[in-house]
């Protein structure tokens, strides 16, 4: 299973989605891509399995992604501050790969009907599902 991680500003979030999937010992392949270099360092120093940076690196790894997760931002062109290019979100968007949106009420996009949970509590909201995604995977493969 090919996991792809995007973020972008400091990478915080992508790290810590990073750290959890490998503390919960997943069986996947973590592609982690930065909107910047700062938050693909972030993700590689959590463990990420292969990184890259930039609006190509995310149009390529998003083509034969299982699984993407990332800030709802990643959906939206210009958001995360403008590190979103139209072509990053149009790329993520038709991907066929299940989408694992972490909604992050910023950058003008508000997720209505959402809890007000710490970052914490949704990245591990995210990586159950995930788990969930993963597992049915190896009953029905």
């Amino acid at each position: 299973m090919k996991v792809v991680v995007i973020d972008g500003q400091g990478g915080r979030m992508g790290q810590m989605i990073v750290e959890r999937i490998k503390g919960s010992e997943l069986v996947c392949r973590i592609t982690a891509i930065g909107t910047n270099s700062i938050a693909t360092a972030a993700m590689v120093k959590a463990g990420a399995d292969e990184a890259a940076t930039g609006e190509n690196s995310v149009v390529v790894a998003v083509r034969d992604a299982d699984i993407i997760i990332g800030p709802i931002g990643i959906i939206a062109a210009d958001s995360l501050i403008g590190e979103i290019t139209g072509k990053m979100a149009v790329a993520v968007g038709r991907s066929k790969a299940k989408k694992l949106l972490i909604p992050v009420n910023s950058c003008n996009n508000i997720v209505i009907g959402t809890k007000d949970l710490s970052m914490t509590n949704l990245i591990a909201g995210a990586v159950e599902v995930l788990q969930d995604l993963l597992n049915n995977q190896h009953e029905a493969g």
